[in-house]
């Protein structure tokens, strides 16, 4: 099977560009981190709002709030292709990072991806 890649580009062929299917799923996990509910026009649900967090006061309450609802909020969504393992989000001067470790059903292979978005 073929995944587009993400964020839609054109490759050099110019065609629209692939990706594998690992690279595919952490896309698919980018896309649930940082894209807002309400945001999908389909999907009214899809997304953590983890952006919103940029600007929130930090505190353990929040960080403990926010890996619990990332996590959830992947399950639901990639459930049927990762297991979430641990989520760990953390806030660092105007930086959201991220890391997700999570097992790739189909392959039953282990990873952790770090995701940063600039705030």
């Amino acid at each position: 099977m073929t995944n587009v890649d993400f964020p839609l580009r054109v490759d050099g062929r110019g065609r629209t560009a692939t990706t594998s299917d690992d690279d595919h799923i952490r896309d698919l996990i980018e896309q649930v981190l940082f894209t807002a509910p309400g945001e999908r026009v389909n999907r009214p649900t899809f997304g953590s709002g983890l952006l919103r967090l940029v600007f929130a006061p930090n505190g353990d309450a929040l960080a403990a709030a926010t890996q619990l609802t990332v996590q959830g909020n992947l399950q639901q969504w990639l459930g049927d292709l990762v297991q979430v393992i641990d989520v760990q989000v953390e806030d660092v001067d105007a930086e959201l990072r991220v890391a997700v470790r999570y097992t790739v059903r189909r392959t039953q292979e282990t990873r952790v991806d770090e995701f940063r978005q600039a705030g």
